[in-house]
């Protein structure tokens, strides 16, 4: 192994655990990655730390549980002057750049006067969370508002006034005012863009521009946030005609969950199933349609890291830098008639873990449990550094390139004041101000998770274990709060 590699992570946003070929896929095309998984070590289950991309990637930065740093919700933003991982590579040696949607600051708070909010405008704040190169956009929705160098592209190709009403209409359950009426969450169209334009592909291009442009002598750590495959469903004509005629594989579960009359599980599932999922109206037509357009999205989402690693190869990079690929969360795509994140089935929590070496190694496959936390840990374990004590995260490869068991027992995951802890085996979900229990899952009994096992007499043994096992000390020492969350004020997400 090089003693001062480079280290890329490549994060697209919302890309679920098994929509790989590599995990058994069997339509998906995606050879790219692939490619990275026989050459690599792929984890089989690993948890993100909150189903929602700021308490996820809070979490990924800072090394901490969501209960440690308080974002909840995408309401609020990383705490200022909280150690991350990022300062630990910078303070050895490394230089620390990111490009694309980043999320850990809410996207239109920050304005300059009345001009319209721009990411540049919070390049101190990303500095200050260890970024010492910030080439930061936001996602598909929020580029409606939001400046970037991405706009700035559209601008100048006159292209921006279309990307920005169309994806406007395209705002369902966001509470977004817009003077269009907006479509059904299952809405699918290839967005009017040329390929070359289409926000993935342009980040893809600008990664290869970073790569043959950099000149620094300092190894170099590379943040890549991908805005897709998140909604909305707007793959180009060019990727959905490669599944134009596949029979897209279908969910293994439509069950819609069950919601208990009254409580907190009561609001939490009944906005996301009824209100933010639309589960009434979700067929399973329009399912295998949102299915063709997101399976689009990450086929494109490939071939971008197949650009980015010819660049590795032909700047003679690619001996040196290990290659990274994640996401912050996934994506229920049609199962228990939901699409979308939030909730806590394996769908939505679980991620895609992709570890190549430099120079490759002989595949390997990781069934143990991980937190996504561990993959900021395992980049300071490649660079030889140290970290904070308030870090979570413990290094999933060693030295060598070989990889270590984490030795995890369980995980946790958490968003909007609700968590998750699961086991090999079982999975229990609970509010965290009550610690009220809302769902129980055997995961080998029950692999779709359509048997609740809440209020099962033979199961109250398995339940309280669990309770006193591992949800009370997980929250024993309190929680960051930073206000009331939007189902406490009866709000929307």
């Amino acid at each position: 192994m090089p003693s001062r590699p480079n280290i890329l992570v490549l994060m697209p946003d919302q890309h679920r655990a098994d929509l790989l070929g590599c995990a058994g896929d069997p339509v998906i095309r995606t050879p790219n990655i692939d490619r990275l998984a026989a050459e690599g070590i792929r984890y089989d289950n690993v948890y993100c730390q909150g189903p929602l991309c700021m308490p996820a990637r809070a979490s990924f930065l800072t090394e901490r549980y969501v209960r440690d740093h308080g974002v909840y919700e995408n309401r609020w933003d990383v705490p200022e002057g909280m150690p991350t991982f990022l300062h630990s590579l910078r303070g050895s040696g490394y230089h620390t750049a990111c490009i694309g949607k980043m999320h850990l600051w809410v996207h239109g708070r920050h304005r300059r006067g009345d001009a319209r909010p721009d990411s540049r405008d919070l390049a101190d704040k990303m500095i200050g969370y260890g970024f010492d190169e910030p080439i930061e956009t936001v996602g598909k929705l929020a580029s409606v508002a939001i400046g970037s160098e991405y706009a700035d592209h559209l601008a100048t190709r006159g292209l921006l006034d279309t990307y920005r009403g169309w994806v406007a209409q395209r705002m369902y359950g966001r509470g977004v005012q817009t003077d269009q009426e907006t479509l059904p969450n299952w809405a699918t169209d290839s967005i009017p863009l040329p390929l070359e334009d289409y926000i993935d592909y342009w980040h893809g291009d600008r990664v290869v521009r970073w790569i043959e442009e950099y000149d620094r002598d300092q190894p170099w750590f590379l943040w890549v946030g991908f805005p897709g495959p998140h909604d909305p469903w707007d793959a180009p004509a060019e990727y959905v005609d490669l599944y134009r005629e596949a029979a897209m594989p279908m969910p293994g579960s439509v069950r819609r969950p069950d919601i208990p009359e009254e409580g907190p599980f009561n609001r939490f599932l009944s906005y996301w199933v009824w209100t933010h999922s639309d589960s009434a109206t979700l067929t399973d037509e329009r399912i295998q349609e949102v299915r063709r357009y997101y399976y689009a999205n990450v086929s494109l989402i490939d071939d971008a890291v197949g650009r980015i690693r010819a660049a590795l190869e032909r700047t003679g990079q690619a001996d040196d830098t290990w290659i990274i690929y994640t996401s912050d969360h996934g994506e229920m795509m049609g199962e228990h008639r939901m699409l979308m994140k939030m909730v806590f089935y394996e769908p939505s929590v679980k991620v895609p873990l992709i570890i190549r070496p430099p120079g490759g190694t002989a595949p390997q496959v990781v069934d143990d449990l991980v937190e996504h936390f561990d993959v900021p840990a395992t980049a300071r374990a490649i660079a030889g550094a140290g970290g904070d004590d308030s870090f979570e995260g413990r290094a999933l490869v060693g030295a060598d390139g070989q990889a270590v068991v984490p030795g995890r027992s369980a995980v946790y995951s958490e968003n909007y004041g609700v968590g998750m802890v699961k086991t090999d085996r079982h999975k229990l979900v609970f509010h965290e101000d009550s610690l009220e229990p809302g769902q129980l899952f055997d995961l080998v009994d029950d692999p779709h998770e359509d048997n609740n096992l809440i209020g099962d007499p033979a199961a109250k043994s398995l339940l309280d274990e669990l309770h006193e096992g591992l949800v009370r000390p997980f929250l024993a020492g309190g929680r960051v709060k930073p206000g009331p969350g939007v189902f406490e004020q009866a709000g929307r997400p």
